[in-house]
């Protein structure tokens, strides 16, 4: 009965824009935590999202149903149906369309919250355009697949004084990290090179969707944490957190403070944020190589006019797709292209001269 009681103010007021907003919010508006202060506080935000598969779709979803006001969202992929197993926002016409999985999202969010700005960004992540991609965020979020783009967000977070959240999940396995820079220790004090050797992948171990939903679930709350009570606040967490859903095995890391001698906080030697040398990248243990090729646009008709007597093409207005056995080659309209079927960066090379240009 007191629910109910309190409930019906907000009913008999929806006319205006504000009694709208407390509506939406109201559940949200009564946690202490955050509060109608609190949730102005979201309604003004601006998150940049790098990476919509598993856990950035998910942070996507939980972010917008929350009322932040502003969703950068960047992804370099395409929705495929294996994704559909752990990927929230995506369905089974998204996959049969090749969508660009920042569009695909960038729509879902439209109709499920149409009170926030997102912005759909179909790019890769890389030193040459970091910075129009992320600027003006408070808050950047981790969506990737690779230790190459977390430094890279690394190194720019902490040289601009941006917070950012790492957060990861293969198997049943999860982890997270806030690095506020400047108090936190940042992800090069917890891993000051990247991983070597064999690495766990989504397509090598699997996935649980459940650990998915967790890492982004944790993330987010610490992303409310940062955006309604700032840096300071007390409540946020201040270690590397990982949990195993399926053997229930939890550890934690202290990572209150910054390492004395870190590259990145310490000494400010940003390597992956100057950039140079950077290789292609291999993705997420899929047997693909992403190839760049900025400032080539791609006249998508007149290429599947060209690629018709070489196998088989089917396009849309955001990407081409063109097989050829046992090869999958896709094309974005900047040039950029993702060919499956191998793992070496010398074929996928070999293969974008031949059937797009050297």
């Amino acid at each position: 009965m007191t629910c109910l009681a309190r409930e019906e103010p907000l009913k008999k007021s929806v006319e205006s824009p504000a009694a709208d907003f407390v509506d939406r919010y109201s559940r949200q508006i009564l946690f202490a935590g955050i509060g109608a202060a609190g949730q102005r506080k979201l309604a003004r935000a601006r998150v940049a999202i790098v990476g919509c598969g598993a856990t950035g779709s998910a942070l996507a979803g939980l972010l917008a149903r929350a009322g932040a006001g502003q969703l950068r969202i960047i992804d370099r992929d395409y929705v495929e149906p294996s994704n559909l197993q752990r990927q929230s926002l995506f369905d089974e016409h998204d996959a049969a369309e090749s969508l660009p999985k920042a569009i695909a999202a960038a729509r879902k969010i439209a109709a499920l919250n149409s009170s926030i700005q997102v912005e759909a960004k179909v790019e890769d992540l890389i030193p040459s355009n970091i910075e129009p991609l992320l600027e003006s965020s408070d808050l950047i979020l981790d969506g990737t697949d690779n230790f190459e783009t977390r430094y890279l967000i690394n190194d720019y977070a902490v040289e601009r004084s941006v917070p950012w959240i790492y957060s990861a999940s293969v198997g049943s396995y999860a982890v997270a990290l806030n690095v506020v820079p400047g108090q936190t220790a940042c992800l090069a004090c917890i891993f000051p090179d990247s991983p070597r050797g064999m690495v766990e992948t989504c397509e090598t171990s699997g996935i649980l969707n459940s650990a998915v939903n967790l890492v982004a679930s944790i993330t987010a709350t610490e992303a409310m944490k940062l955006l309604v009570g700032g840096p300071d606040m007390p409540t946020l967490r201040r270690t590397l957190l990982s949990f195993d859903v399926w053997t229930n095995d939890r550890a934690e890391i202290g990572a209150a403070k910054p390492r004395p001698g870190c590259r990145a906080c310490g000494q400010r030697d940003f390597i992956h944020l100057a950039g140079e040398g950077r290789p292609h990248i291999t993705l997420c243990g899929r047997n693909s190589v992403q190839i760049h090729e900025r400032q080539r646009p791609i006249d998508f008709a007149e290429l599947d006019r060209r690629l018709q007597a070489h196998g088989q093409v089917r396009r849309n207005e955001y990407v081409l797709k063109f097989w050829c056995d046992p090869y999958e080659m896709t094309l974005f309209p900047d040039g950029r292209a993702i060919i499956k079927g191998t793992a070496d960066p010398a074929v996928a090379r070999s293969l974008y001269a031949r059937y797009v240009g050297s």
